[in-house]
C-alpha cells in the first residue's frame, strides 16, 4: 500500500476535537488521563498523512482503567504492538481516520511525540524540511510504511536535536524508526 503524505488541512484540529471530547467524556474518572493530538497532522502547516494521531496519556497506575474505559467507548483493544507501555486500538469508525494509543505518562515513547509536535510547531525551517522529505518519499509509488518512517529518521533527529531529549534518547528513537541504524 502506498504512502499518500497530502498537505496540510485546517479541519484535522477541528476533527482532532470531536474525537477528543468523546474520549474525554469516555475517561471521565481517570484522574491523569488527558487527550494529545500528535504526529503531523497536529502541527499547523505541516504536510502529512491524513491519519489523525491521538495519545492517551495516563499515570501507570489508571493504564487498566484506560483501556476499559475505551472499549466502553467502542474502541478495540490491539495490544501493545510491540511498544511497551502503550496501548493501540482501532476506532469505532473511520470518520476522521484515526491511529489512538493509551500511552504511559513520561515514557520515551510519549515524550518524542510531545518534543516533535513542540518543536515543530515552534521552528518553521525544521517544519518545511520534514513536510520536503515526507513528500519526496510519498512520490515513490512503492515506498511502503517501513521504509518511509526510517528514511524520516535523519530529519526527526535534527527535530529532537533542538528538543530536551539526551543523545542517549534521540539514539533509542533512532533504533526503534531505523532497524538499520
Amino acid at each position: 500500500m502506498p504512502v499518500v503524505v497530502v498537505p496540510y488541512s485546517s479541519a484535522w484540529p477541528a476533527q482532532f476535537e470531536v474525537v477528543a471530547r468523546d474520549l474525554r467524556q469516555a475517561l471521565t474518572g481517570l484522574a491523569s488521563a488527558r487527550v494529545e493530538h500528535v504526529g503531523s497532522t497536529s502541527v499547523p502547516g505541516l504536510a502529512a498523512k491524513p491519519i489523525l494521531d491521538i495519545d492517551v496519556i495516563v499515570d501507570g497506575k489508571e493504564m487498566a482503567k484506560a483501556v476499559a474505559a475505551m472499549g466502553s467507548a467502542g474502541y478495540v483493544h490491539r495490544g501493545d504492538l510491540g511498544v511497551a507501555d502503550r496501548e493501540a486500538f482501532y476506532a469505532p469508525d473511520e470518520s476522521p481516520r484515526r491511529n489512538v494509543y493509551v500511552c504511559r505518562a513520561e515514557t520515551l515513547h510519549v515524550r518524542n511525540h510531545l518534543a516533535v509536535r513542540e518543536v515543530l510547531r515552534a521552528r518553521a525551517d525544521l517544519r518545511d524540511e520534514y513536510a520536503a522529505v515526507k513528500l519526496a518519499l510519498a512520490v515513490d509509488p512503492s515506498m511502503d510504511i517501513e521504509t518511509y518512517i526510517a528514511r524520516k529518521s535523519a530529519v526527526l533527529q535534527k527535530v529532537l536535536a533542538v528538543s530536551d531529549m539526551t543523545a542517549g534518547e534521540r539514539l533509542q528513537i533512532l533504533r526503534l524508526n531505523d532497524q538499520s541504524a
